[in-house]
Order: structure tokens, then C-alpha cells, then sequence
């Protein structure tokens, strides 16, 4: 069968998105790999994307992020970035109309690229394991309104706890969320 390239998916500036990786052949993370994971996360959290909840499973990640503009840094975002999902935009323009008055954003590919690399450097210093750690690309969702950005954030909320790894999402200790 021949190979086929995956088709490019759309990317919104200010977007928010919910994003899963996973290890290669399904690695099993020891704790302190998923410690590493969960500080590579927050690392770039305010610095290129806003993080609204992460965890950290066995052999997997799932984000919740809204995607920040390059020029921006640490606490310096604009209030109107932070309200996105309360906002009504018109996505309808065309593209040149857009990119003549939207600024650059980082994008997945970039954000999820520092990520992987990071911990991917970091992960055999705390377990014994030589080669890849990631598997290639990642599945990602546009979140489109409130009810399934909700639905998203309950859902790594539960996972630790359905995985049977925690009796309640707080208690796990690779999960964090900001309100």
C-alpha cells in the first residue's frame, strides 16, 4: 500500500485545542518520566501557549491550551486572548484579510516540537530507556465553543481515575489544571 501524507489541518490564531501523544510502541512512563513530561508541559505554559489542564498517563498525553502570539510573553497577553471562548469573531474573512491584521501564532507543530524534544532529552536520565520516546505527529481538536471545551477539560480531568492510577483527578500526581 502506498503511503499516503496526511492533509494538513486548520489552525486558528488564538486557538484552543485539545492534543494527544502518545510513546512509542506505548513505553510505559515511570513516575519520574511523567514528572518530566508534566514540567516540560508547564514549562512553555505562558511562554507560547496558555495551559488550561494537562495529564500525564502511563503511555500517553492529553493537553488543553489556547495558542498565544509570538511577541507575547509571561502575564503580558491581552485580555481579549483570554476571553476567546466568551468572544463572538468572524472567522469568515478571507485569508489574506486575515494575515494582513493577525499576527503571528505558534503553532501546534512548533509548541508540540518543544515539548517532545525536551522530554525526549530528559526522560533517559530518570528511566532506563535508549531510542525513540514519542511516536510521530499527534491527534489534535479544535475546540469550537464552551460545551466542548467543558467536555474536553472533564475528560483528562477523569482519565487518571478511569485508568484506575487515582480515586479522584486531584489526587493523581502527574494531572494539573488552572482556572
Amino acid at each position: 500500500m502506498k503511503f499516503k501524507k496526511q492533509l494538513p489541518k486548520l489552525e486558528k490564531p488564538n486557538g484552543i485545542y485539545f492534543i494527544t501523544f502518545v510513546t512509542w510502541e506505548r513505553l510505559e512512563l515511570t513516575p519520574e518520566a511523567r514528572q518530566v513530561v508534566l514540567d516540560a508541559c508547564r514549562f512553555v505554559d505562558r511562554k507560547r501557549y496558555h495551559l488550561f489542564a494537562v495529564v500525564i498517563m502511563t503511555d500517553h498525553v492529553h493537553l488543553l491550551i489556547q495558542t498565544w502570539r509570538k511577541t507575547l510573553t509571561s502575564g503580558n497577553y491581552l485580555e481579549t486572548d483570554r476571553n476567546y471562548l466568551e468572544t463572538d469573531r468572524n472567522y469568515l474573512e478571507t485569508d489574506s484579510e486575515q494575515d494582513a491584521r493577525t499576527p503571528e501564532f505558534w503553532s501546534l507543530g512548533s509548541i508540540m516540537h518543544s515539548i517532545k524534544s525536551y522530554s525526549s532529552k530528559q526522560i533517559p536520565k530518570v528511566m532506563k530507556h535508549i531510542g525513540k520516546v514519542w511516536q510521530d505527529g499527534k491527534y489534535d481538536e479544535m475546540i469550537r465553543d464552551r460545551q466542548e471545551f467543558q467536555k474536553k477539560w472533564e475528560y483528562i480531568r477523569q482519565n487518571p481515575v478511569k485508568a484506575g492510577l487515582s480515586a479522584t483527578p486531584e489526587v493523581y500526581p502527574f494531572f494539573w489544571e488552572t482556572f
